[in-house]
């Protein structure tokens, strides 16, 4: 098989955008639940924005994949996402203040992961609407993430 453009339907912007949705309702419940709810709401913000950088790396291993003509660093970009979740875990584990100084670094992470999307994928046939999902997206969850943190 093989590739001749990338393609997003319709389908995949909503559910793309549906995976909004629980990054927003940890913030809708950190501000009405008040300081019964924060921590709860903070720690499921963090927890959901890390599997979905996580998710991400697989993306781009999958990309990897298609693209023949890759970046030659795209496998060690992609299993970063996974790495760096797992390392942001580690403040709560020693005493360290968490999980909104980790939650920073996640939303920092995913506002900026756009750019080895278009790294990846290039000129490819139907990338420029891949790239316009991914920052719409990873701005979305990043801006959401980061506004829990400062809260």
């Amino acid at each position: 098989m093989k590739l001749t453009a990338i393609t997003v339907s319709p389908a995949t912007r909503r559910l793309g955008f549906a995976g909004l949705l629980p990054a927003a309702a940890c913030l809708a419940l950190m501000l009405a639940g008040g300081e019964a709810w924060r921590w709860t709401a903070l720690t499921i913000g963090y927890l959901y924005a890390v599997l979905i950088f996580s998710f991400l790396g697989g993306v781009w291993w999958g990309l990897a994949v298609l693209f023949a003509d890759a970046p030659r660093w795209t496998p060690l970009a992609a299993v970063m996402p996974s790495l760096i979740g797992l390392a942001s875990f580690a403040p709560w584990l020693f005493g360290y203040p968490w999980p909104q100084p980790s939650l920073i670094l996640v939303g920092l992470l995913l506002l900026v992961s756009p750019l080895i999307d278009r790294a990846i994928v290039g000129a490819a046939p139907g990338g420029d609407a891949w790239i316009i999902l991914r920052v719409q997206l990873s701005t979305g969850l990043g801006v959401l993430s980061l506004l829990s943190a400062l809260l």
